[in-house]
């Protein structure tokens, strides 16, 4: 059964603090399904985006600082974009697979302790919930009740006991949305080198350029996620920005201090 409020909107009302939008949200159509899925990937997506973009410009910070020619910027960036994706991309499928593997694993052992000692199990669950501060009477009938259905008495335990939540994601996807994310957004440090080739003006201010368009990025990717944070977007974007750009400037220092070994 799908649930009847609307998440999206909920969330909106919430942060209005608006009680009747809240009431109408849960009262309209759910998009349950929509935000599982979106919940899924955003993750990867925007952090495979700020690993891509921070280190890459870290790289053009770096040569730029030694003072290299543009070729070496082009070299080392796009080995990094390619080197470095599919070592997050690889990264994000075995750690997503792994994190499956070990919950399925947990799921199958609490159901192999319903089956053959569902007292043993029971008697958990109340204490779990006596801890929760509900009191012994409250939380055995609670448990009665939640017993007599097996999936919900398992998904209740992988929760109140283990502190797992499952998810349907796949580690391939999850894979996939990473590399994707890095090779898109760590590209954008490097185009103002290679339309450098073609544009005088950006021949002029290679540097300037695409440090401006990574200090753009850097905010908006920022922003974004304050749809896993829900943070205030302008800050979150700020916070973001100062952090890339220490990383920046700690490779542009580097680049300087071993300039003459170039």
């Amino acid at each position: 059964m799908s649930l009847t409020r609307s998440l999206e909107a909920a969330k909106k009302a919430y942060k209005k603090r608006d009680v009747n939008a809240s009431i109408k949200a849960h009262q309209g159509g759910a998009d349950h399904e929509h935000h599982k899925v979106e919940g899924q990937y955003i993750k990867s997506l925007i952090y495979g985006g700020l690993d891509g973009i921070i280190t890459t410009f870290a790289i053009v910070a770096g040569v730029a600082g030694a003072s290299l020619s543009f070729g070496i910027v082009l070299i080392l960036g796009f080995a990094n974009l390619i080197a470095d994706g599919i070592s997050m991309a690889v990264g994000d499928y075995l750690s997503s697979k792994a994190e499956n593997e070990y919950k399925r694993s947990e799921r199958k052992r609490e159901e192999w302790e319903v089956d053959n000692h569902p007292d043993g199990e029971k008697l958990e669950l109340v204490e779990l919930y006596q801890d929760k501060g509900i009191a012994k009477p409250d939380a055995e009938a609670i448990v009665n009740s939640i017993s007599k259905y097996k999936e919900a008495w398992l998904d209740i335990m992988m929760v109140e006991e283990l502190q797992l939540i499952e998810d349907d994601g796949s580690p391939v996807k999850n894979a996939f949305v990473t590399f994707f994310s890095f090779q898109i957004f760590g590209f954008i440090p490097l185009i103002a080198y290679v339309f450098s080739r073609f544009i005088p003006l950006f021949e002029q201010s290679t540097f300037i350029i695409a440090a401006l368009l990574t200090a753009i990025t850097l905010f908006i990717l920022g922003a974004l996620k304050v749809k896993l944070t829900d943070k205030n977007w302008f800050k979150a974007g700020l916070e973001t920005l100062v952090v890339g750009g220490l990383a920046a400037g700690a490779a542009y220092g580097v680049g300087v201090l071993l300039a003459g070994l170039a």
